[in-house]
C-alpha cells in the first residue's frame, strides 16, 4: 500500500509500505476512504514532536471501511463504515475510567505519533471497540472527518476547559481550523461576544461567516487595546489559545480579565513566558489538555441534527495519492485560502 511517511524534520514522502496486519485480537484494519492533514502534522514536520521517529506514517484523522476485525472485537465487522478517533483508548485502565482517554495506558494519541497513522490506504486501529465510531447511514462522510480531531479538540480543550458561559466574552487567538472549531462549538453556550484574533484577513472573514461578533487582525492592530475597548476595560472571560507558539500564549495572558480562564489548545514546541508578575493577583485559571474525544458521540448527534455545520470547515479536496500537493496547500494556507483539506481514496 501507499503511505505518507515522515523522515525527520522537514522531510516526508509518499511511498510504498507494507499493509498493516492484525497484531492483537482487539485490533481492526480500516481501509481509508477519507483523511485530512492537521496542524499537529505540521508541528511534527517542524520537529516540535521529537517522539515521532523516521519511518512513521503520519495522520490521526479519517473515516473508512473495516477491512478485517480481530476476534475480540465485538462492535465492528468487515464492511462497517467508521469514524476513526485521533485518540486510541482501551476503556478499561484507570485513566480511561476517569474519561481521560488521552492518557490511556495502552493508547492515547498514538496514531501518526507512536504507531503508523491514517495518511495511508490502510491503518491498524488498536482497541477498536472504544476507538472507532459507527457512521450512521446516509451521512456526509467528509463532514464526519471533522469528528476525528478538530471538533472534539476545539470543544473539549477550548470551550469546555474555558468554561464558556451565556453572556460571556470569548477571545479565540488563532482563526485556523482548530480556532474555528472552537468558534463553532462555543456557540452552544450563547456567549455575548466571540472575538477572533488572527493575522490573516481571509481567515477572519471566514470567522465572521461562522459567527464571530468581532475580528482583530493582530498584524496591524493593537490587540490588547482593542479587546479592552470591546470589554469596557475588563478583558475577556475566556481566552482560547489555538496556535501553539510563545507569542500567542503570551498574548492570551494580556487579554484575559480578572477571574478569567486561558484555555490552551495549541501544540507547543518551545517554552513560553508566564507573566506571573501581572497574573498572580487576578484570579486567573490556565488550563491545558490533550483532547480526550469523550464528546465525539454528542458532536456526531449535533452534526446529524444540523445544529452544527462541520462541512464549512472544508475548503479543498484532493485525491489521497496527491497528498504532497495537499500538504503544500495546507502549509501555505494564507496563500491558498485553505482551512481543512480532505483527501479521498476509493
Amino acid at each position: 500500500m501507499k503511505a505518507l511517511v515522515y523522515h525527520g524534520p522537514g522531510k516526508k514522502s509518499w511511498e510504498e509500505k507494507a499493509k498493516p496486519v492484525i497484531e492483537q485480537p482487539t485490533d481492526v484494519i480500516v481501509q481509508i476512504t477519507r483523511t485530512t492533514i492537521c496542524g499537529t502534522d505540521l508541528h511534527i514536520l517542524k520537529g516540535d514532536v521529537p517522539e515521532v521517529t523516521d519511518g512513521r506514517t503520519l495522520g490521526h484523522e479519517g473515516v473508512g471501511i473495516v477491512e478485517e476485525a480481530g476476534n475480540a472485537v465485538t462492535c465492528f465487522k468487515k464492511g462497517d463504515r467508521v469514524i476513526i478517533s485521533c485518540i486510541t483508548s482501551c476503556g478499561k485502565c484507570d485513566y480511561c475510567k476517569r474519561g481521560m482517554y488521552s492518557h490511556c495506558e495502552q493508547g492515547g494519541w498514538i496514531l501518526g505519533h507512536l504507531i503508523d497513522g491514517t495518511q495511508a490506504e490502510y491503518v491498524r486501529i488498536p482497541h477498536a471497540d472504544n476507538s472507532l465510531y459507527p457512521i450512521p447511514a446516509g451521512s456526509d462522510e467528509e463532514a464526519l472527518v471533522m469528528l476525528s480531531d478538530i471538533l472534539p479538540t476545539g470543544f473539549e480543550c477550548g470551550v469546555l476547559n474555558g468554561k464558556v458561559q451565556p453572556g460571556n466574552t470569548v477571545v479565540i487567538v488563532g482563526s485556523g481550523p482548530i480556532g474555528l472549531a472552537s468558534l463553532l462549538t462555543s456557540q452552544f453556550y450563547a456567549p455575548a461576544e466571540i472575538i477572533m484574533v488572527d493575522p490573516d484577513d481571509n481567515r477572519l472573514e471566514m470567522a465572521k461567516l461562522f459567527g464571530a461578533t468581532q475580528v482583530i487582525n493582530n498584524s496591524r492592530e493593537d490587540t490588547k487595546k482593542r479587546v479592552l475597548e470591546l470589554t469596557h476595560g475588563r478583558g475577556a472571560d475566556t481566552v482560547i489559545e489555538a496556535v501553539g507558539i510563545p507569542a500567542t500564549f503570551e498574548l492570551c495572558q494580556a487579554l484575559v480579565g480578572p477571574g478569567g480562564i486561558i484555555a490552551n489548545i495549541g501544540v507547543h514546541g518551545k517554552s513560553a513566558e508566564l507573566h506571573l508578575e501581572t497574573l498572580w493577583a487576578r484570579n486567573i485559571t490556565i488550563t491545558t489538555r490533550l483532547v480526550d474525544t469523550v464528546t465525539t458521540a454528542m458532536l456526531l448527534k449535533t452534526i446529524q441534527s444540523k445544529k452544527l455545520n462541520a462541512k464549512q470547515l472544508i475548503t479543498h479536496t484532493f485525491d489521497l495519492h496527491d497528498i504532497i500537493s495537499a500538504y503544500d496547500t495546507f502549509e501555505h494556507a494564507a496563500r491558498e485560502k485553505a482551512l481543512k483539506v480532505i483527501l479521498t481514496h476509493h
